[in-house]
């Protein structure tokens, strides 16, 4: 990979490779852009296959963060950071305190929080030798109930455009990931009256945990998710999974792209979706709910405030979707605008000198 021409390519500003001998701590921290504040974003902890792949990875998802931190409103750039590695073999204190001695050396440039393979206590680890991190026990927590609930409000507006009527009960749904997030959601739907879910997960113990909890909720094998003859597909694991070969099996009318990157290729798999007829909730929208709750933990956490702005998902998915028919094109297409013009427009605002 030619990383300084990937940089150039979509904005990226700093890329950060990290070692530790004493942990064996290995990964990278990259920050797309900070226009509108520091950069903030997850760590996660995964197995890649050679060092391309995990850079390629942290790109990808830095921008994200931009896109979704701008999108939510909020005064935050986009950042993301990996850790290379099993995480049932390289957890340890030592590790997560030597990677918190390389976000504290950005000086407030990158801020972290939980993602993939870490968790609440971890990030307690790294809070040890870093002031930026959010997310921590105590405060704003496990952001994962709270991305839930965004989504539930981001699939009411879904059914509210696509079939003029938002009744959760009325519809069908295949989830994809029955993770914490997934996990979470199906209860959000389940109690708002969902009655015909299926579901997927490559993880045994979370299929026993949602057939003992939901034994009406009907298990499929992973490669069969796609085709379910559902309303909504809900993807709540991995990236990439829609592409050239997935995106034809589905015979659901929308999907709501709870997980990060959900699109292999964000815009031509997007206007697939869009010559199909199905109505796609971009993720870094619908997904928002996790940034939007540790967001409040740098202002002083409050509840009730977080999920006044959690609401605010419902409409903003509304006017990407009217973005998107004025335009006449796909809706990550419309969310890129709509995300683009906040970080233009704030970025002219501040074109004037200020002593502060």
């Amino acid at each position: 990979m030619d990383k300084f021409k990937e940089m150039k390519k979509f904005g990226h500003e700093q890329l950060v490779f990290i070692h530790d001998k004493t942990s064996g701590l290995k990964g990278v921290i990259c920050i797309h852009d900070t226009t509108l504040g520091p950069a903030l974003g997850g760590t996660r902890i995964w197995d890649y296959k050679n060092e391309d792949e995990a850079v390629y990875d942290v790109m990808r998802l830095a921008r994200g963060m931009t896109y979704k931190n701008s999108a939510a409103g909020l005064n935050l750039g986009g950042g993301k950071a990996v850790i290379i590695g099993d995480a049932s073999k390289i957890k340890s204190e030592t590790l997560f305190r030597a990677f918190g001695r390389y976000v504290q050396s950005l000086n407030g440039r990158y801020i972290t929080a939980e993602d993939v393979n870490t968790t609440t206590k971890d990030m307690d680890f790294v809070k040890m030798e870093t002031d930026f991190v959010v997310g921590l026990e105590g405060k704003s927590g496990d952001p994962s109930p709270i991305t839930a609930l965004g989504a539930f409000h981001g699939i009411r507006a879904t059914l509210q455009y696509k079939f003029k009527n938002e009744e959760i009960g009325k519809y069908s749904y295949a989830i994809q990931g029955v993770g914490k997030t997934g996990f979470y959601l199906m209860d959000y739907l389940i109690e708002a009256g969902a009655k015909k879910i299926y579901f997927t997960d490559i993880n045994k113990t979370k299929v026993a945990a949602v057939k003992t909890k939901y034994p009406d909720a009907i298990y499929v094998e992973p490669d069969a998710i796609y085709s379910q003859d559902v309303d909504v597909f809900v993807p709540c694991a991995l990236g990439g999974i829609l592409n050239d070969k997935t995106i034809p099996l589905l015979k659901a009318k929308a999907v709501a792209g709870v997980a990060n990157n959900v699109l292999e290729d964000e815009i031509a798999h997007s206007k697939l979706l869009k010559e199909r007829k199905i109505l796609y909730a971009p993720d870094f929208v619908i997904n928002a709910g996790g940034v939007i709750n540790v967001y409040h933990e740098l202002h002083g956490y409050n509840k009730e405030n977080v999920l006044n702005d959690i609401k605010k998902i419902y409409d903003r998915l509304l006017e990407i979707f009217k973005i998107s028919d004025l335009e006449n094109t796909d809706t990550q297409s419309a969310a890129n605008i709509f995300a683009e013009q906040r970080i233009k427009q704030i970025h002219n605002v501040r074109g004037n000198y200020i002593i502060k």
